[in-house]
């Protein structure tokens, strides 16, 4: 009966079960057998579901009931339009749903909802399963304004990939539309670093570690070519003339990298053939990092300065 009453995302609300001919004790015996559980005034999750879901599912859980329980004064926006567009959720804060008040008013924050007053212009605001949304240009610069750097350049890298924004319309918002925002020269740098041939948080915070410790700028996306000029690779990272290339590796990567049928190991195995081929082709020196050197930026800068000076040397 729970799944019955419950949306396909398994959120409940207490209006639409007491529309059902259900009371609040019914509610609450259901909390006490561990059918559902409560994630905010009026709202209920199944707690199957809710216990399963990541903490960016869980959010999504949550912007679900908030939006069905608001009117059409609001939109979804800033992080949550963010996830509801399927961007990567890392660094963003994701305890609080976020909406706009389109009519202009405000209210208190509370409850785990953030309320933002802005004006919102033609094509700021899109239709989406019944509810209001932001647009992806006006959600990628909300989302970026309230967020730290690497969160925020993260964000905007996954956008241009996604071919959803491009670097001339980030740069139009912000000057003709947000100039006068408190956080403009925040959101001005995020701009300038956005770059969306990174392909994945992993490469956009590899990318910035390179700048911040001032290593040459690599190519990105570096196509390597076959004997008859055929596509052998390509690889997130390369310095052509020194003979060097940088692949970062995430679990992620190597899920997308997977065939029908392939096991993660099968993966693994063509990835390091492919590898070798690469070498092979090029002579050039290949290092791969991971999550964990990122959290270790100075030792991971300082293998990559001596793969580049040995190309000097070379």
């Amino acid at each position: 009966m729970l799944e019955e009453l419950a949306t396909d995302d398994g959120v409940l609300l207490r209006r639409d079960l007491l529309a059902a001919g259900l009371d609040d004790r019914w509610i609450l015996r259901q909390r006490r057998r561990g059918g559902i559980v409560r994630i905010r005034q009026g709202a209920y999750a199944l707690t199957e579901r809710w216990t399963a879901a990541y903490d960016a599912r869980r959010h999504l859980m949550l912007v679900s009931a908030v939006m069905r329980q608001y009117g059409d004064d609001v939109a979804a926006s800033h992080v949550s339009a963010c996830l509801l567009d399927g961007a990567p959720s890392w660094g963003l804060p994701l305890a609080d749903v976020h909406v706009t008040h389109l009519d202009g008013t405000i209210e208190r924050n509370g409850a785990s909802v953030r309320h933002h007053r802005g004006d919102c212009r033609v094509g700021d605001i899109a239709r989406r399963n019944g509810h209001w949304v932001t647009a992806p240009e006006r959600t990628a610069m909300d989302t970026a304004s309230i967020v730290g750097r690497d969160p925020a350049v993260a964000v905007l890298d996954w956008y241009l990939h996604q071919g959803l924004v491009t670097p001339e319309g980030l740069d139009h918002r912000l000057r003709s539309g947000m100039k006068s925002w408190p956080n403009s020269l925040h959101l001005y740098r995020v701009i300038q670093l956005a770059d969306g041939r990174s392909e994945s948080v992993g490469e956009t915070r590899t990318r910035l570690m390179l700048h911040d410790h001032g290593i040459p700028e690599p190519v990105l996306q570096y196509v390597v070519r076959g004997p008859a000029g055929e596509v052998a690779g390509r690889v997130d990272f390369a310095w052509p003339e020194l003979g060097v290339i940088l692949e970062f590796d995430g679990a992620q990567k190597y899920l997308a990298l997977r065939r029908p049928g392939e096991s993660v190991e099968e993966a693994v195995l063509r990835e390091k053939a492919r590898e070798d081929l690469l070498r092979e082709l090029t002579g050039f020196r290949v290092i791969r990092i991971t999550w964990a050197d990122l959290e270790h930026p100075e030792r991971t800068v300082e293998r990559i300065r001596r793969a580049l000076a040995l190309g000097r040397v070379a």
